[in-house]
């Protein structure tokens, strides 16, 4: 049993018959009333995103978890197949439990988020960002770049991606996988 003094990001938690893991917290202490803890919970079974406020000294149940590092290998249909980086052990993982499969690559590493208690996995955690390369993108015209324009391409994950009109085929850029955005071109 922990307390709401005990939350922070990452932590998962039982909640509504459910295990759901903190994204974002803030403890609020205001002028008038009592202490409360605002959260944003994300359920590991069907990934649903939520906003909770927990009363100071509330009682929550916490999961223990265990982090491993895999590799993913490929993809088959729905199902996504795992490697353990020291056991090499596989697993298959349904679509539903990652956060950005149209972004991973063959061989790029994630952190997999196991219940210590059952044995299932939970969560596959990926890299802050990842590099892909353009592999279709309409020219840029010249001329059309007064303001932010974007264009849509695809990326070797068949990922589709908004970037800026100079970014050509061939080109390599840095994608944020939490929200599957352009952040950068990267040059080799």
């Amino acid at each position: 049993m922990a307390s709401t003094s005990d939350i922070r990001n990452g932590l998962c938690i039982k909640f509504n018959h459910d295990i759901y893991k903190i994204i974002e917290f803030l403890h609020v202490k205001p002028g008038k009333g009592p202490a409360f803890v605002r959260t944003k919970l994300k359920s590991l079974t069907t990934g649903k995103v939520l906003d909770n406020t927990f009363s100071a000294g509330h009682k929550i149940d916490d999961v223990r978890v265990e982090t491993h590092k895999f590799q993913f290998l490929y993809p088959e249909g729905d199902q996504f197949h795992f490697m353990h980086a020291e056991t090499y052990e596989q697993i298959t993982l349904s679509r539903d439990i990652l956060d950005a499969p149209d972004l991973l690559k063959e061989g790029e590493n994630v952190m997999v988020i196991i219940n210590a208690e059952t044995e299932a996995p939970l969560s596959v955690d990926m890299p802050a960002s990842v590099v892909l390369e353009v592999t279709y993108a309409e020219p840029g015209v010249k001329g059309n770049t007064a303001t932010n324009a974007t264009k849509p391409a695809k990326v070797e994950t068949g990922a589709s991606v908004n970037v800026p009109l100079f970014i050509n085929e061939g080109d390599k850029i840095k994608i944020d996988t939490a929200t599957g955005q352009y952040l950068e071109r990267v040059k080799e």
